[in-house]
């Protein structure tokens, strides 16, 4: 692990080599290039995919597991972690390990912030030297989704089997605070101003109790709206409470991705076993519409839901027109009007499992998780414009940049 002290000193050193051989302004300049990628983690590869936003070629390819022999010698150690290690892979993982669920670059291109699922913890890679600088387990037996800070100082990372949010300082890798969530605390985004943290949990998501009558059995899932100075739980919602308020009874609390409008008061959440989306409004507190999607599959049985999922991801183009769709058990895209709920099927595949927009938010890249894709989206043409092969289940993807040095030492690596 390097500490601060380490970084600090080699950061020196770096300073010293430049002088010594006239080094310019220039120079620091091009060492410190970044381009745009987009970051793909493989959860059953074990890998994460670097793709060029622009000409969609892939640049780089992480293993993010080098430390495996090592962590599975813990793990076999422990009976009681060699049980959930194993519970994860067939209760969540669909009879894989879960190696790589979410991931963000540093600002400057310099790092890979990975969380592990089945290792429960959260790494960070130098990208330079594909070495692990940090490991910080998390509490509990399974890490999830992320957020990264607008400054990239602080990741919040799901710890979802301990009921928790932990804080991650990025430069070391030390937990600075913690708050708490519903039971299996899942997806994370910080506001644009990094004041805020804005979080859901899922429940128990691979039990077979999926009717209505028996939806207590899942526990706790809220919606919370967090200070992130302080960590202090501001805002926590029953989004299905809300939904009966509305007239919507028996739907599921489980808030799945969101999307946050440009003011960041309406958000847009996904729902277990919903096939569709719903409007919520933050100042008022309540649920404003429902958007119904076509449901591809009618006679398929709740207890056949992908994790209860029936939608798993959701963005939204900044200038908040438009919304798209992950369609994860009806294996479609589909691109939403904000204004009228109006949609367009745009794409077809397997078993689509995230979407995230590009850099300049013209378009939406959908993992394809079964076909081991990434499907572009082009929201002003609402079509399908490429489709990009990546490793094995991707899911989560992060649009971030790269020390064009890390890819370049990459493409002569042997």
């Amino acid at each position: 692990m390097m500490s601060t002290l380490k970084r600090l000193f080699a950061g020196g050193i770096s300073v010293l080599a430049l002088a010594a051989c006239g080094g310019s302004d220039s120079a620091g300049a091009a060492a410190g290039k970044t381009r745009e990628v987009l970051v793909v983690s493989n959860n059953w590869d074990g890998t994460a995919d670097f793709i060029d936003t622009r000409s969609y070629e892939r640049l780089l390819r992480l293993d993010i597991i080098p430390d495996q022999d090592e962590r599975m010698a813990e793990i076999t150690r422990n009976p009681l972690r060699l049980a959930l290690f194993l519970g994860v892979r067939q209760l969540i993982g669909e009879g894989h390990d879960q190696f790589v669920d979410d991931s963000f670059t540093s600002p400057d291109g310099r790092y890979l912030y990975v969380s592990r699922p089945s290792f429960a913890d959260v790494v960070a890679f130098d990208l330079t030297t594909r070495q692990i600088v940090w490991r910080t387990p998390v509490e509990g037996y399974r890490s999830d989704h992320m957020a990264i800070s607008p400054d990239g100082k602080r990741l919040a990372v799901s710890a979802s089997t301990s009921k928790q949010v932990h804080v991650i300082d990025t430069a070391t890798g030390t937990i600075v605070g913690s708050f708490a969530s519903g039971d299996q605390p899942h997806e994370n985004n910080y506001s644009k101003d990094g004041s805020r943290i804005f979080h859901a949990s899922i429940g128990t998501v691979f039990t077979p109790t999926d009717a209505p009558v028996f939806d207590t059995t899942k526990g706790e899932r809220v919606f919370e709206v967090v200070d992130a100075g302080t960590l202090e739980v501001t805002h926590k919602v029953d989004i299905g409470e809300k939904l009966a308020e509305a007239g919507y009874p028996d739907m599921s609390a489980a808030v799945r991705p969101m999307a946050i409008a440009p003011d960041e008061n309406l958000f847009y959440f996904q729902l277990s076993f919903f096939h569709g989306f719903v409007e919520y409004d933050l100042a008022q507190d309540r649920i404003l519409r429902v958007a119904q999607l076509p449901n591809a599959i009618p006679d398929v049985p709740r207890s056949q839901y992908l994790l209860d999922s029936a939608h798993h991801g959701l963005a939204m183009n900044p200038q908040g027109t438009k919304l798209c769709v992950a369609g994860t058990m009806d294996d479609y895209v589909a691109v939403v009007s904000r204004e009228t709920f109006a949609y367009k099927i745009v794409a077809s595949g397997s078993k689509p499992y995230w979407a995230t927009n590009s850099g300049d938010g013209t378009r939406c890249f959908v993992s394809m998780s079964g076909d081991d894709a990434i499907a572009v989206i082009d929201y002003a043409s609402e079509q399908k414009i490429a489709s990009i092969p990546v490793g094995d289940h991707p899911q989560r993807s992060r649009v971030g940049r790269v020390l064009q040095s890390a890819v370049d030492a990459a493409a002569t690596a042997p």
